[in-house]
């Protein structure tokens, strides 16, 4: 009688799935499923050192380069008083920039071809960063200078600690979708009751409630988003998508500034 042939060893195994991808907190619009083929992504993946540490540096230095984008264009809207009162004047600029920034946004984030594809996805990611680099300085042309640097050093403080918190940390936000959903509810329906109710009257501590809530949630979002870029969490995003990763950590840190401006700031 033949013996029958030995099972086959476990180093051999190869999964029959691929893992799943990140989830994304409630507000954010969510990205296609990483599709098969050449650009597949395995947690696997993230075990090579070399792979994750030059995917954070391209991730970070493109984030450094929006950000001064930012500071500069918000530095010239704010000190230069001709472009300030210029944009005061014509509010047409900001709903032009708003309207670049939400179908580039959206392009970016909804459209796996283009936000992979070289150099389509810098190119996009330029106009974004522009765009929301001209809204971000029209909405700080509407206030003090002083309010705009202390809103600018909170910021920078802010983001600086959260960054550190997420390296060392063992809490894995990106294991709270759920609550992050819910987060992301919250902030949209205070923002329409609050538009709703400003638009007829003006009521202080509604604003600054709407304002605090908001800057809590999207530094909370910043820590989310910085563990999916940093991986060995439950959800990462593949070493790909350094476009993405910088779309959401960069937007995220705009959105903190102007909602913190909203709190300390008053309106020249």
């Amino acid at each position: 009688m033949s013996r029958p042939s030995a099972p086959p060893s476990y180093e051999d195994r190869n999964p029959l799935y691929p893992p799943p991808g990140g989830g994304y907190p409630g507000g954010y619009p969510q990205p296609p499923p990483y599709s098969g083929g050449e650009s597949d992504f395995h947690a696997a993946d993230w075990d090579d050192k070399k792979v994750r540490h030059t995917f954070i540096r391209k991730v970070y230095s493109i984030i450094s380069v929006q950000l001064l984008v930012t500071v500069g264009i918000i530095a010239i809207f704010t000190f230069v008083e001709p472009v300030s009162g210029f944009v005061k004047r014509n509010i047409a600029v900001y709903y032009a920039s708003y309207a670049v920034f939400l179908v580039t946004y959206l392009v970016l984030v909804c459209c796996e071809g283009p936000r992979r594809r070289f150099p389509w996805n810098l190119i996009l990611l330029s106009i974004f960063t522009l765009a929301m680099g001209f809204m971000t300085g029209t909405i700080a042309s509407m206030y003090s200078t002083k309010a705009v640097l202390i809103a600018m050093i909170i910021t920078a403080i802010v983001a600086i600690i959260v960054t550190i918190f997420c390296f060392q940390t063992k809490v894995d936000f990106t294991s709270c979708t759920g609550l992050f959903c819910v987060l992301g509810i919250v902030v949209m329906v205070t923002g329409i009751i609050t538009a709703i109710v400003l638009s007829f009257k003006y009521v202080p501590w509604l604003h600054m409630l709407y304002a605090s809530i908001g800057a809590i949630a999207f530094t909370l979002f910043l820590a989310y988003d910085t563990q999916l870029v940093l991986g060995n969490r439950k959800h990462t995003i593949s070493p790909e998508e350094y476009v993405y990763g910088a779309l959401k950590i960069y937007t995220d840190i705009v959105y903190i500034f102007t909602f913190l401006l909203q709190i300390v700031g008053s309106r020249d």
